[in-house]
């Protein structure tokens, strides 16, 4: 397992994101993952899936202190004065997140706002490191102004660069996470990432986890339900990509962007 040290701790640069996973469904991946060697995960409060989550962490054994655990405050209730993150830390069954993220920018509260009670949880050593998350460069550096962020979690995968937020998470020595880092199967098709994949005997969701972690300060949360992807995700850690291969993989982006809502923030030209 490749780590990434980031303010005097150790991310694991490959997580588990459990978006849309609930239930038992979410108990089984996370027990499996956990069993494979997976010691990052990702949650948030609006998946609506920390219980599941903490009650397949109690079940797997694994010590607390092995674990990265990540988890976001939706902005919509959040206030100045809220404690939030006591509910998630009751659900995961956890005293301390590793990584506590706001999970979207608001226009209907201020920064320093919404800030305020990530503020309080590193303070009160609830959470040990904070950040934002599909946070654009302009907001990401005002959110810089207003507390130690260590972290951008944000859409990136092959068809979406992201150059302006990894240019200040280089600078600065901190982390951006991808999510959706399999552009939600659309690498299937793609030649180039085929024979790459190929040439590796590798498969194309490999070689594209693969070129996320040889980057500088990038981490990647893939999701899945399959225990077969769960294992194939996980072994990625024993082949690397030439230079040649990370220019051809760096040339397929053209803005292809998955996940935009209406309260979507401006993002960075591509």
């Amino acid at each position: 397992m490749h780590h990434i040290e980031l303010k005097g701790y150790s991310v694991p640069a490959l997580g588990l994101g459990t978006w849309r996973l609930r239930g038992q469904t979410c108990r089984d991946i996370v027990g499996r993952a956990l069993a494979i060697g997976y010691r990052a995960l990702d949650t948030a409060q609006v998946y609506d899936n920390e219980t599941e989550i903490g009650q397949a962490i109690a079940a797997s054994g694994v010590p607390r202190e092995e674990l990265f655990i990540t988890t976001k405050l939706w902005p919509d209730e959040l206030t100045a004065d809220s404690n939030a993150i006591d509910m998630s830390l009751a659900d995961l069954g956890t005293d301390y997140v590793d990584l506590l993220l706001l999970h979207w920018p608001s226009e209907a509260r201020s920064l320093a706002e919404l800030m305020a009670p990530l503020l309080r949880a590193l303070d009160d050593r609830k959470a040990r490191l904070v950040g934002v998350s599909n946070f654009p460069s302009a907001l990401m550096r005002e959110a810089m102004s207003l507390a130690p962020i260590a972290c951008n979690q944000l859409e990136y995968h092959p068809y979406l660069g992201q150059r302006a937020v990894l240019d200040i998470v280089r600078e600065r020595e901190l982390l951006l996470t991808a999510y959706c880092p399999l552009a939600r199967g659309e690498i299937a098709r793609d030649p180039t990432i085929d024979r790459i994949a190929k040439h590796h005997g590798k498969t194309k969701s490999q070689v594209t986890l693969r070129w996320l972690m040889q980057q500088e300060r990038v981490a990647a949360i893939p999701r899945t339900t399959s225990y077969d992807h769960l294992a194939e995700n996980f072994a990625v850690f024993d082949f690397v990509l030439s230079e040649r291969e990370m220019d051809q993989l760096n040339g397929l982006a053209y803005g292809k962007r998955l996940v935009n809502p209406d309260f979507a923030p401006t993002w960075d030209p591509e």
